[in-house]
């Protein structure tokens, strides 16, 4: 019943159903003189392909070619034929589509096909390992489920739900983009909405409407503080998947008054501290501290939605963060298609925003949850002790040093450490506030462990794997991952929230058991983290590849295919692991590619780098005992990285 919640309804079949027809593979032709080449029909990129070339009366050495659907040459294999018969294995590579081959001896072309096979990226982790072979295939089955496509005033938009509620919400949606976009084509019609819904004065609905829900209008909880930035943050990743720079254009102007507003509004902004400023919310949660109350707008219960005379004002991180983070991406759609002195004013911007913040918020472990505007103690609590989620967002936002991003990891893992008898660390809220200290009108949240007031939730284990990765805890970011695929397999569902037992959270009857936010937290983990894939433009054009295999110990084999379903970008590798080396085969269209290659525990100097059988110069680095060695694979193929062990 719950995966029916948000699953479109499928026609019934029709009462039968024709046979297909029976299609027999048409047999080689074995004229004399003939010359017949054959592969698979459709192979993935680095995938071995075994080609076979039938050239009666050849024998000897041949070469094939392949070419690929721009028409570049892609590789290049002898062949040795024997008795007119040969076979051999290919790595393919190149731009997605049909790939044309010849077989030339000399310069006379004796075999052809055109095509011989079509490459077709499609996003996929092979390591031999369940564990990780089935994180995507799951994620991308609950997230598909999670599609909600309707017309508004004519438009058809189409986006992905929250996991509680059956609205498209900004933030649900932007946030589950980091999975989607791996098998979604449509990533711009619900921000196209979104655009079209912007106010006057800059500010942005957070949900949109729904006619069949009983939602005839956008609208916004009036204590959110975060909707703008992450309209940009939005933009920019669906931006990255289509490399569509006049789309991008269309939403430059709205953008700038997006942000614009969360930084003059006298609602949103607070002059005198110059950061942004918001009720006393459960971190970036729609509700503020208190008992319920009455809604102003129809007199009925409900938690505090709402500002009013008794609204507690401070400062709460993750505004300020996710403004900064949105700020620097800001920065760099105006360097692509905008104004680049705007751009440099953006980095001031979010620059001055982590320096004040830094000094009013970070306690040198994570930042406190909140800093009101005027002396408030919430009874009942260590509020200086409470760590709350938007510290595992921060993780990746590019904004921390290594020495503060570790930190928070090392936070997580000590409590986890001594969590007792919670299942995971991925805490909304640590510890909780007492029962009662925000109204919900009796649903799940009013007590310590219930939802968003210290439940467990998968949206933070993700970020915070994705960060372990990142700060040189890429043993602990594995552990996460194994723990979600152990907690998804065995029970077939995700839901937003646990309790600390580990039982779902069911926050009413619009929960589902396909929570998108929590799977795509976890598929970011996976593919930005575990293997190591972040693209730094658009299109996978400017690469930043760190396969991380070697922190999990029974691994010796990778296969990495990251496709954007809007385009044709992506990106492909091998990596495998032998005693003394590592080596790598790309494929892509990258102009841009820094290769850092994560090194076993236990070795020891570095022998030798080549990149396609050439020696290639090289730095090491040293995440935090974690070391790398960094190339610039840039228009290469394959890169083999030799050490020796420590003794």
């Amino acid at each position: 019943m719950l995966l029916a919640a948000c699953a479109a309804p499928q026609p019934a079949p029709p009462a039968a159903l024709p046979a297909p027809p029976v299609r027999v593979p048409t047999p080689l032709p074995r004229t004399p003189g003939v010359a017949v080449l054959s592969a698979p029909a459709v192979v993935a990129p680095l995938a071995d392909v075994l080609v076979q070339l039938r050239a009666p009366g050849r024998d000897g050495a041949a070469t094939l070619e392949l070419t690929d659907a721009h028409g570049t040459v892609v590789g290049n294999w002898p062949v040795m034929l024997q008795a007119g018969v040969a076979s051999l294995t290919v790595l393919p590579r190149g731009a997605p589509g049909p790939q044309r081959a010849v077989v030339r001896v000399g310069e006379t072309i004796i075999a052809r096909a055109d095509p011989l096979f079509t490459l077709d990226p499609q996003t996929s982790i092979t390591t031999g390992q369940p564990r990780i072979d089935e994180l995507y295939p799951r994620i991308r089955a609950f997230m598909e489920q999670c599609v909600l496509e309707y017309p508004i005033d004519g438009v058809r938009v189409r986006g992905y739900r929250s996991p509680d509620n059956p609205l498209l919400w900004l933030r649900d949606h932007s946030y589950q983009s980091r999975g989607f976009r791996y098998f979604e084509t449509d990533v711009t019609s619900l921000i196209d909405a979104f655009r079209r819904a912007q106010r006057p004065d800059g500010s942005l609905p957070d949900f949109l409407a729904r006619r069949a829900a009983g939602v005839l209008a956008a609208g916004r909880k009036e204590v959110e503080a975060d909707v703008e930035y992450l309209f940009v943050l939005a933009v920019y990743d669906a931006w990255q998947a289509t490399g569509d720079d006049a789309w991008l254009r269309t939403n430059l102007a709205p953008m700038r008054r997006a942000l614009v507003y969360t930084m003059s509004d006298p609602l949103r902004w607070d002059a005198a501290r110059q950061l942004v400023k918001r009720p006393y919310t459960l971190d970036t949660w729609d509700f503020s501290y208190g008992p319920t109350t009455q809604d102003p707008t129809n007199g009925r219960p409900a938690p505090r939605h709402w500002i009013d005379d008794t609204t507690i004002w401070g400062i709460f991180h993750g505004d300020n963060t996710g403004l900064a983070f949105a700020l620097e991406r800001l920065a760099l759609i105006e360097d692509r298609v905008g104004d680049p002195t705007r751009a440099v004013q953006a980095r001031t911007d979010a620059a001055g925003i982590i320096e004040r913040l830094n000094a009013l918020s970070w306690n040198g472990a994570f930042y406190t949850h909140f800093v009101p505007l005027e002396p408030f103690d919430a009874p009942g609590v260590d509020e200086s002790r409470q760590l709350s989620l938007s510290n595992t967002f921060v993780l990746n936002r590019d904004l921390l040093t290594r020495q503060q991003g570790r930190a928070v990891v090392d936070e997580y893992f000590a409590r986890g450490q001594l969590r007792g008898t919670t299942f995971a660390e991925w805490y909304s809220i640590d510890p909780p506030f007492p029962s009662g200290s925000y109204g919900l009108n009796g649903r799940p949240g009013e007590q310590p462990g219930e939802y968003v007031n210290g439940g467990i939730m998968p949206l933070v284990g993700g970020e915070l794997a994705r960060g372990a990765f990142r700060y040189g805890a890429e043993a602990y970011g594995f552990a996460t991952l194994h723990r979600y695929h152990y907690l998804i397999s065995s029970t077939g569902a995700t839901y937003l929230w646990y309790y600390p037992e580990g039982n779902p959270g069911i926050s009413g009857v619009d929960t589902i058991a396909t929570d998108g936010w929590g799977a795509s937290a976890m598929l970011a983990a996976l593919i930005e983290g575990a293997a190591g894939v972040e693209d730094r433009a658009a299109r996978f054009r400017d690469l930043r590849i760190s396969p991380r295999w070697a922190a999990a110990t029974d691994l010796t084999n990778a296969h990495v295919v990251v496709r954007y379903a809007a385009s044709d970008a992506y990106v492909a590798y091998r990596w495998r692991l032998a005693p003394g080396q590592i080596t790598i085969d790309l494929a892509g269209d990258a102009d841009q590619r820094e290769l850092r290659v994560l090194l076993p525990a236990g070795a020891g100097a570095i022998s030798n780098v080549t990149a396609d059988d050439t020696p290639i110069a090289f730095t090491e680095e040293d995440r935090f005992g974690s070391r790398y060695v960094v190339v610039d694979a840039s228009g290469h193929q394959r890169v083999t990285v030799a050490f020796a062990y420590a003794r």
